[in-house]
């Protein structure tokens, strides 16, 4: 084979052709290994930034988005409620305080006033927002006036006082009497109140003096049964209601368990309309023991459902007695 001897000017020595045709053969093997791996590492690298990507598309899908708090659900950021669970996602502004209140609320606890044009306050029917009078149930706009203590309602029971405002309103109280447990609940609560007004012995000198006073009775009984010529008078016994404190409460105790049960057969359920989850709850209060309505939506303590913003979540009156401390969220 001839070789060729070639000088380097750059490094001044002669090299064999053959030398540089082996130098190249030997780059192109080198190439032909090593450049297959560049692209299989440059694919690796591809195919790990894919998730990357994907990642980072989906933090912006989210941060441009409105999570749901319920499902997690993204949503438009105008969205006021979930597209796929419905609950609300975000918050509207009272039109007469302007506070913030839950979107699907139809009255405000910061300012106490009934919030929705377009909903009867006292049905539920639904309104286009210009009528005077409620079409299904005639009722007016503006408020009835309670009969029994004057003050201006906006719902069908007075907040007050709980007097049926509307012809449905009675006809609510007037089915739920017919009631078994309605009617248990209040026979119960009759018991209970006269506990409540009871007067129990305060020491053991009370006791002795109720005793005297029954040998006094039985005595002026028998002397006047014999002015009358009877000679053997038999006088009934009268016992005594009187009782100790510790009877007295342990008594009470045994009425409000018995009440608890009863009320929370009673309890309002999940509906979809607040003005008949707000009248269910009113007819269904009796009278004569105070009461507070424990809400499904805070789990706060009102005087009455007509001071909760989302009735329609259910609810159930809880029995507070006399001398109860705690604390009613809307009295304030």
């Amino acid at each position: 084979m001839l070789c060729l001897k070639i000088f380097c000017y750059l490094c001044n020595n002669y090299y064999c052709s053959n030398m540089i045709n082996d130098n190249n053969s030997n780059y192109e093997r080198t190439q032909r290994t090593v450049r297959p791996q560049a692209m299989q590492r440059e694919r690796f690298l591809q195919d790990e930034d894919q998730p990357m990507q994907m990642q980072q598309q989906q933090l912006q899908h989210q941060a441009a988005g409105k999570p749901c708090p319920y499902c997690g659900a993204i949503n438009d950021p105008e969205a006021m409620f979930c597209a796929q669970c419905g609950q609300p996602i975000s918050k509207a502004a009272c039109p007469h305080c302007g506070a913030e209140i839950d979107p699907d609320a139809d009255f405000c606890e910061v300012c106490h006033h009934y919030i929705k044009k377009d909903i009867c306050s006292f049905c539920g029917a639904h309104l286009t927002g210009n009528e005077a009078y409620c079409p299904e149930c005639g009722s007016p706009r503006g408020g009835l006036v309670c009969p029994t203590c004057h003050s201006l309602n906006e719902f069908a029971f007075c907040k007050k006082c709980g007097t049926a405002l509307t012809e449905e309103a009675r006809m609510l109280v007037k089915e739920l009497q017919m009631n078994p447990d309605y009617q248990d609940l209040v026979e119960i609560v009759q018991d209970y109140s006269k506990l409540e007004n009871a007067l129990p012995y305060n020491s053991e000198r009370d006791i002795l003096r109720e005793q005297a006073n029954m040998k006094l009775r039985e005595r002026v009984l028998t002397l006047l049964a014999k002015d009358e010529g009877v000679e053997n008078p038999v006088i009934p016994k009268r016992e005594s209601k009187r009782m100790t404190k510790e009877e007295l409460e342990e008594q009470k105790s045994a009425k409000i368990k018995m009440l608890s049960a009863i009320l929370e057969k009673l309890a309002v359920p999940v509906t979809a309309s607040p003005a008949k989850a707000r009248n269910y709850a009113m007819a269904s209060k009796p009278v004569g023991v105070r009461l507070a309505w424990v809400c499904n939506y805070k789990h706060a303590m009102h005087s009455s459902p007509c001071g909760c913003a989302k009735p329609q979540l259910g609810g159930k009156w809880v029995v507070l007695g006399k001398n109860s401390t705690d604390e009613i969220k809307d009295d304030k």
